[in-house]
């Protein structure tokens, strides 16, 4: 028999319906063998999430406000849906404990994760599973840096030991001490990628409430198609530019054994989702694999009589932005010119020691700063099969009046970013799949 990996959501263990829904999407499958979990999500639109409540907790208590109010609101989101699925459990225990830890001024990171630890704890009771707690699995250095191999050594031989388990996401624990630690938010994905890894599993199936990714945003675009099949660099490209429903970070410990994660549906089970493996799976019916986009770049502009002459000129450019702690997206040029496309968040109070630092150091004729840039992507592995992609894009943006900034094209062609104003970028969007998608 093979083993699947299966995570699921905040959404999906919200409350006591949603685990009867996940333990039937379990008992479906006996190759469903490691399930990792989240706190509960939101139940309904204005509802807390728990991990929120535990952050305002732990804000509470070390600011001497009195938090008895807030802890028995967290403690009933666990204690409705014992109650609602007519489970004896350790509550009162695990509660007592976590009172007790927070009287003696324990870390924020461990009260924080004290929502996928009851979670956990809740849900294996429930399936009738075994319990494992990854705060002395998923490992991190003294710098809160994941230990990934020696991380991925000790889940292998805890996981040997148990047929079944229940497993908390989010959090681990620095190496050789009792302290916890978080991994970003999102980071239950990272999780159940590592056991996935560790477990050597067919499959990492990664349940949430939307079905797969889908082909553009549907807040820009009506009814996009969803996507069916896509490999780990499409992802990659896509999840970069705000496409993903996939924590980014959750890919790579996957990818490294070559697992494939699909991305399904906790209430709509028998929805495919999305399949995300090596290859990419099966051909669709487009050439293209999906659109997304940000709207926020600002774009700074040098130009200088022969800058290609001058030897080391791009990495001066390159460490003053550094030294500001800066990243750039693009880096369009040309033979005397060098164009630095970064987010403007990034740039935030910083843009005029920047423009000081370049023309002090560089030295050059002009600079030129314009903001409101959005950029667009059009990924897919198969577009580097199809003549003519980057004349289509050229072609349709023109026809519907769009202006391009910017053109870039990588290498091994299976992404194309163009650059409109801002106020051009949903109608792009919209252009540029209606001109793939039919």
């Amino acid at each position: 028999m093979g083993v699947k990996v299966i995570k699921f959501g905040g959404s999906s263990v919200a409350d006591a319906n949603q685990l009867r829904k996940i333990r039937s999407i379990i008992e479906a499958d006996p190759e469903r063998r490691y399930i990792v979990v989240s706190a509960p999500g939101k139940r309904y639109k204005n509802d807390s999430k728990v991990t929120d409540m535990l952050i305002m907790l732990n804000a509470q208590a070390t600011s001497n406000i009195p938090y008895d109010q807030l802890f028995d609101a967290v403690k009933e989101r666990y204690t409705s849906i014992a109650e609602g699925l007519g489970l004896e459990t350790g509550l009162e225990e695990w509660f007592g404990e976590i009172r007790e830890n927070l009287e003696k001024g324990c870390s924020e990171a461990y009260i924080v994760s004290r929502g996928e630890y009851l979670s956990a704890r809740l849900i294996a009771a429930y399936l009738g599973y075994d319990f494992i707690d990854t705060r002395e699995l998923v490992l991190f250095n003294s710098k809160g840096r994941l230990m990934v191999e020696e991380t991925n050594e000790a889940l292998k031989e805890e996981l040997s030991k148990h047929e079944r388990a229940v497993i908390p996401g989010f959090y681990g624990g620095y190496a050789g001490t009792d302290e916890v630690c978080l991994l970003s938010r999102g980071g239950s994905d990272v999780t159940g990628s590592l056991v996935a890894r560790a477990a050597e599993a067919s499959m990492y199936e990664n349940w949430t409430d939307v079905s797969g990714m889908l082909m553009a945003d549907p807040r820009v675009v009506s009814t996009p198609l969803p996507i069916k099949y896509i490999s780990y660099v499409e992802l990659r490209e896509l999840s970069y530019m705000g496409a993903s429903v996939l924590h980014e970070d959750a890919v790579f410990p996957a990818r490294m054994a070559g697992i494939p994660i699909n991305i399904r549906n906790t209430n709509a089970p028998d929805d495919p989702g999305t399949v995300i493996s090596s290859d990419g799976g099966p051909d669709g019916d487009t050439i293209i694999s999906g659109i997304a986009g940000k709207p926020d770049f600002t774009v700074i502009s040098i130009y200088k009589n022969m800058m290609n002459k001058e030897i080391g000129f791009v990495r001066r450019a390159l460490a003053i932005i550094e030294d500001q702690g800066i990243n750039f997206d693009h880096i369009p040029t040309g033979i005397d010119s060098l164009s630095m496309v970064i987010e403007s968040s990034e740039l935030e109070d910083k843009l005029d020691d920047i423009l000081d630092a370049f023309r002090l150091q560089l030295k050059p004729d002009d600079i030129y700063v314009e903001d409101n840039i959005a950029l667009v992507a059009v990924v897919g592995r198969r577009m580097h099969r199809s003549v003519g992609v980057s004349a289509r894009i050229c072609s349709a943006l023109a026809t519907n009046g769009i202006n391009i900034r910017m053109l870039n094209q990588g290498t091994n062609e299976i992404n194309v970013i163009v650059g409109v104003e801002a106020k051009d970028y949903e109608e792009a969007v919209r252009v540029l799949y209606s001109e793939f998608v039919h």
